[in-house]
């Protein structure tokens, strides 16, 4: 699966890789194995050193993903060396503040790389950061704690639209929302990840297993959000000139939103 269209990647603690072909057969569109917040810094070494008998990836198995520890954290220099030749599909960076630094750990280790906001430095750079990578996530309790903010829906409203804009203003695809701690709550997740769809995110980063299966609800449209888009295709490609369902006219934009929506069902089945 190209990295574009990764709606709900699973982290996993690089330290528990006895785990990795369950988290692998999860549900998840990705693995992140993570060398940062997961893993103790005394068992960064040997969490990193485990990487190197990750084993050759099939075709038909779900990308695989590291977050490597901050640039200036001790770890990074090491972590970086470490990832050329691996058997995975990219990375992710942590505080992800300077264009510079991304494209830099691409061309190092010849891996595409997720920048993931979590300071208000990378939220002011967040167009370049998005132009030097692939895509953005958004490390939301980490930015909430930065700027001293509550960590919720509308005290992150004005974060969360500027990582959606500076991602459309670098032709890069929608942004992974930030965690929802909740680890089995259904609910909770279920109805972040709409407001993460209605807010213009493309994904979200997943903690547990417990959580795809409600994501996956959130992220998926309604059945009248479907029938809706589907008569409105349907009837548009009828018909180029006039338009009109359910008695409103029907133009170009809300066509491209009617495709949007289809296509956000095929991708969370």
């Amino acid at each position: 699966m190209p990295l574009s269209r990764i709606t709900l990647p699973l982290f996993l603690p690089a330290t528990r890789l006895d785990r990795f072909a369950k988290a692998q057969g999860a549900g998840a569109d990705a693995v992140i194995l993570d060398l940062e917040d997961a893993v103790a810094e005394e068992d960064k070494q040997a969490a990193r050193n485990a990487l190197a008998d990750l084993p050759a990836r099939t075709p038909d198995e779900v990308p695989v993903l590291v977050r490597i520890n901050a640039t200036d954290s001790p770890f990074f220099t090491e972590d970086a060396a470490a990832m050329k030749g691996l058997p995975i599909d990219g990375l992710i960076l942590p505080k992800a503040e300077d264009a510079a630094a991304c494209a830099a750990l691409s061309r190092q280790t010849g891996l595409p790389v997720i920048g993931l906001i979590e300071t208000a430095r990378g939220l002011r750079n967040a167009e370049a950061v998005a132009g030097a990578c692939v895509r953005l996530a958004f490390g939301s309790i980490d930015y909430a704690a930065d700027l001293g903010l509550a960590h919720e829906r509308e005290a992150l409203l004005h974060a969360r639209s500027e990582l959606v804009l500076a991602s459309r203003l670098a032709n890069r695809p929608a942004p992974w929302d930030g965690v929802t701690p909740g680890i089995k709550d259904e609910t909770a997740i279920e109805t972040d990840c709409r407001h993460s769809v209605a807010m213009g995110f493309g994904g979200k980063l997943i903690i547990h297993p417990a959580q795809i299966a409600p994501a996956r609800r959130g992220f998926a449209p309604s059945p009248d959000e479907l029938d809706w888009a589907t008569r409105v295709t349907a009837a548009a490609a009828e018909n180029a000139a006039a338009i009109k369902v359910d008695g409103q006219m029907i133009d170009a934009p809300v066509v491209k939103r009617a495709e949007q929506i289809l296509s956000r069902a095929g991708g969370t089945r």
